[in-house]
């Protein structure tokens, strides 16, 4: 019994592997952060170790992304990052939403809930393990891209509109 569920797993890992995952590989930059704010090298440099494989359309594949059922996991990360934040297409957003996502990037970077344990994990990318120093970098500077859209624009249009349903009319 033991056997026939061996071979089968194992014929089941074998015809998964013809199905490979799509590719985040897009160079499209058109809305890229870097074309509406400051992106000094030290930030950029840390965005590349750090975020950019799961926050841009650009993602730099391990060799082990080909296996599946990995491939499809780390498919499933790097979709559901881009969901949550894409510097790729960041200035193609409303203010208020570029605004919200680098309160979102300061809270999540303070917390440490970035990058994801699960991306660190055995040291797959310890590139993306941020100093405590990389970590304020990163702070400051989201902080000082706020000031900047808070100086610049007025102060409704940095906030993000409630969602749900409309006041009941009288």
């Amino acid at each position: 019994m033991i056997k026939k569920i061996t071979i089968g797993i194992v014929i089941i890992l074998v015809a998964i592997q013809f199905f490979p995952t799509d590719k985040n590989l897009s160079d499209d930059n058109t809305y890229h952060i870097s074309k509406s704010y400051d992106l000094p090298d030290n930030v950029n440099m840390i965005l590349k170790n750090a975020c950019n494989d799961c926050h841009t359309n650009s993602t730099n594949y391990p060799w082990y992304s080909n296996i599946q059922p990995i491939g499809f996991w780390l498919n499933g990360h790097i979709t559901d990052g881009k969901r949550h934040l894409n510097f790729s297409e960041f200035t193609n957003r409303p203010l208020a939403y570029q605004n919200h996502k680098l309160e979102e990037t300061i809270e999540m970077v303070e917390e440490k809930e970035m990058p994801l344990p699960s991306y660190t994990y055995l040291g797959l990318h310890s590139e993306a393990n941020m100093t405590e120093e990389e970590r304020q970098v990163l702070i400051d500077w989201a902080k000082e891209q706020m000031a900047m859209l808070k100086a610049t624009y007025p102060a409704d249009s940095l906030v993000m509109k409630r969602r749900g349903p409309p006041p009941p009319q009288q």
